[in-house]
């Protein structure tokens, strides 16, 4: 399935976080935090948003970090995808 957000939202998928501590400690399920690294998978085109231009600064394949709990989660094909609006991506990682 092709999923293509509107406006000025992205779809991006999380990136799997480390299960160890530096110390070497497994962390079970309930207790890792939520992750706010993830990869874009597709972007909206941006356009006239709340009276105001906006252009789209991310691109699909960037590793942004995103606020913790912005967006819309969904499940599209088996795969958790998370669906934000732009200006809920705080960075884009280099």
């Amino acid at each position: 399935m092709n999923v293509k957000p509107l406006s000025d939202r992205v779809v991006i998928k999380n990136l799997e976080s480390e299960e160890t501590t530096k110390s070497g400690i497994v962390l079970p399920g309930t207790a890792k935090e939520k992750p706010q690294m993830a990869q874009v998978l597709a972007v909206g085109p941006g356009g006239v948003v709340d009276g105001k231009e906006i252009t789209m600064q991310v691109k699909v394949g960037q590793k942004v970090i995103y606020s913790k709990y912005a967006g819309t989660e969904v499940k599209i094909d088996g795969d958790d995808l998370i669906i934000v609006r732009q200006n809920d991506i705080l960075a884009v990682v280099e």
